[in-house]
């Protein structure tokens, strides 16, 4: 239902209004309201509007063209018309292509935990992928000072996408954007620097179960054990062959071994008929 109302309004809104339809649309979308593909497809046809409202303007004094009373005519078939709208879409806006491999690294971004549900609720897809990128940034070197361009190859996202989820983030006070400014016309990297308490929490509790952080734990004691730190013995389970681990040895310096026992005096039989050892 939202999907068609918004449908409706991307077709019939004009130029200036297309922001505002979109606006609504990203916000349906937040909201639950309508799922990805539908985003997706509502998304190009705004674009396609937006790119093709100059087109048509340019087109407005070619001969073969008759714009009185509001009418339209073109000078070519409409079925060849928007196959060429459908093939000068995506060249013309140079904006990055959605791939597999692009969509795929989205939706695993997204999907890694690096924003709690409450503050990913606020964002879209493409959105939570580009901060899931900052978080992991800030818990690595306390910072993200990663360029947009990379930003977005990493998160297979856009850079309008990249910004609009920095500048949206920023509105609700979870970062903070320091520009460097090298001279009147050069900039290098922003530093981006995560303030949200809630989000520096869980970003602290996402790396006591992250596996390599525990990995390292795991070196760090082996290392220790080799400096001298006493560790637990475990008792030896080997199965023990007393003919072969020399056990069974008569011994040499106690009297009385076992081995003495084939030694020792002979029981002689006295007068009375009892048994007994003879006195030495």
């Amino acid at each position: 239902m939202f999907a068609e109302e918004i449908r409706r309004q991307a077709e019939i809104a004009p130029r200036a209004a297309l922001p505002a339809v979109t606006a609504a649309l990203w916000r349906a979308y937040g909201e639950g309201k309508i799922t990805e593909a539908e985003a997706e497809a509502l998304s190009g046809l705004i674009e396609a509007r937006t790119i093709s409202a100059p087109q048509r303007r340019g087109n407005a004094d070619q001969p073969g063209i008759s714009s009185a009373e509001g009418i339209v005519v073109p000078s070519t078939p409409p079925e060849a018309s928007l196959v060429h709208q459908s093939r000068a879409r995506r060249p013309s806006v140079g904006s990055r292509p959605r791939t597999d491999a692009s969509m795929e690294r989205r939706r695993r971004w997204a999907a890694s935990g690096r924003l709690p549900p409450g503050l990913a609720a606020r964002f879209t897809l493409a959105e939570q992928a580009v901060l899931a990128l900052v978080a992991v940034e800030v818990a690595r070197r306390k910072d993200c000072r990663l360029s947009i361009e990379n930003m977005a190859a990493v998160a297979g996202v856009c850079r309008s996408t990249v910004k609009n989820a920095i500048r949206e983030a920023r509105r609700l006070g979870l970062l903070t954007v320091e520009e460097r400014q090298i001279t009147g016309f050069r900039n290098d990297t922003n530093v981006i620097r995560i303030i949200s308490a809630e989000w520096l929490a869980w970003i602290r509790l996402a790396r006591r179960g992250d596996p390599l952080s525990n990995r390292r734990g795991q070196a760090a004691l082996a290392f220790s054990q080799e400096r001298g730190v006493k560790s637990v013995t475990s008792t030896p389970t080997t199965v023990l062959t007393l003919s072969e681990s020399g056990k069974t040895e008569p011994s040499k310096c106690c009297r009385k071994a076992a081995g003495d026992l084939d030694r020792s005096d002979q029981p002689r039989i006295r007068a009375g008929g009892s048994t007994g050892r003879a006195m030495r």
